[in-house]
């Protein structure tokens, strides 16, 4: 019975709305674009938080990035010809870091030049990283071909080199090549893997590998190109003594990394005069950005709220009218013995099937615009499950809101008084 009756007043309120279906529609529109706005928004603000997070995690949680840079001493002495800079991590700074820190699982040291490669008659400028095999275990990348560096290739000393798809692109470099010879500056290597690689700041962050990578075995590193490294310029040369450009820290548990970084930053600050390193923690940026993005879905929230609201004061706006157009109706129905509930039930069915059907359709728009920025614009965009119900319960809860007084003022209306409106 209940339910027939609810069906009947449904039924009846979406009759008298399509009496007035230009008034109806236009009142529906504060609704979808508002409803629409909130879908729309947050999945551009959830896309474009969970690229900076991705590139953060591709980094490592646990890990800490120490990097040699110059210090403010050495780049005002660097101008002068003959100078040589002699800067960053050392091999020492390795070995109290790994007997200092239990906490920390593994380092890995990175040697870093830079050096023309040739395959056949292809040639470009590679980024040789000297490092061990367990850098493949922190930064983790997909091999395309062949393997990555092992332990025996450490302890042999061999002419190894693993190269990124991007380099091996520029040089011609197939899944076939591996197994031929690649000649970087004039030293041999062969060529035994090619793996995906990254590039760009996650956030902050430089990421620890490039584009044009080439990982060979450090000691192999030591022995063919040494410590110092000369870079001519236009009518001088530069020259560099750094015998570690990167050290890459796995600590055991992600509550002790910050610990641990600090514990680093103090004890490398007793050992080098000048601040020539740069410790980088991934996890405390990925919490920072986890912080911004929890903001912007709030700003971005509130805003589309807002366009919800002016929607609201529409329906309301258009209800209160009905119920003077309607005051007539009312009191033929109260005079027959409809109750007030019944009357307030009337209109706040109607204002709940105006904001309804206005959520629906903002919710197909919402879905739309997100798909054609990143279809035009090529943004990343998220349309998450949170945003679509947090827009359905936005817009019936307008429609009871502000559906609430115009029902309420219909069924105060005196039954006497409303016979006698014309």
């Amino acid at each position: 019975m209940a339910q027939a009756r609810i069906t009947r007043n449904i039924l009846l309120g979406i009759e008298n709305l399509l009496l007035h279906k230009l008034r109806s529609f236009l009142t529906t529109l504060g609704v979808v674009f508002g409803v629409g706005s909130v879908v729309a928004m947050l999945s551009v603000g959830e896309g474009a938080s969970k690229e900076a997070l991705d590139q953060i995690r591709k980094i490592g949680s646990n890990n800490i990035i120490i990097r040699s840079m110059k210090s403010v001493e050495e780049e005002s002495q660097s101008t002068t010809h003959s100078h040589m800079s002699i800067y960053g991590l050392t091999y020492d700074d390795e070995q109290r870091i790994r007997e200092t820190f239990p906490d920390i699982r593994q380092v890995v040291p990175v040697k870093l030049v830079r050096k023309d490669a040739w395959l056949g008659e292809r040639s470009m400028e590679l980024r040789v990283v000297g490092t061990t095999p367990a850098w493949f275990n922190l930064i983790q990348r997909e091999i395309i071909a062949g393997r990555v560096l092992l332990p025996n290739d450490m302890y042999n000393r061999t002419g190894v080199v693993v190269l990124t798809e991007f380099g091996a692109r520029k040089l011609l470099a197939t899944e076939n090549t591996v197994g031929k010879t690649l000649r970087v500056g004039s030293e041999y290597f062969e060529i035994i893997g090619i793996v995906k690689s990254e590039q760009g700041l996650a956030g902050n962050i430089q990421m620890p590998d490039e584009e044009i990578d080439a990982y060979i075995p450090i000691e192999v590193a030591q022995e063919r190109f040494g410590d110092i490294t000369t870079r001519r310029t236009a009518g001088s040369f530069e020259r560099e003594m750094v015998e570690l450009h990167q050290m890459v820290l796995q600590v055991e548990s992600m509550e002790r990394v910050e610990s641990t970084a600090a514990g680093i930053e103090a004890m490398l600050k007793r050992f080098h005069t000048k601040e020539d390193y740069k410790v980088s923690v991934p996890l405390a940026l990925l919490r920072q950005a986890e912080a911004t993005k929890r903001t912007f879905n709030i700003v971005l929230g509130s805003i589309a709220c807002i366009s919800l609201l002016v929607g609201g004061i529409g329906i309301m706006n258009i209800m209160l009218a009905s119920v003077t157009e309607r005051t007539r109706e009312i009191g033929i129905r109260r005079a027959i013995g409809a109750r007030r509930s019944q009357i307030i039930s009337q209109f706040l069915i109607e204002t709940v099937v105006l904001s309804t059907l206005g959520g629906l359709i903002g919710i197909g728009m919402g879905l739309l615009i997100p798909w054609l920025i990143t279809i035009f614009a090529g943004m990343p965009t998220i349309v998450t499950l949170k945003s679509v119900l947090l827009s359905v319960g936005i817009s019936l809860s307008i429609g009871v809101i502000f559906g609430l007084y115009p029902a309420v003022r219909a069924a105060q209306v005196d039954p006497i008084i409303a016979l006698r409106h014309e």
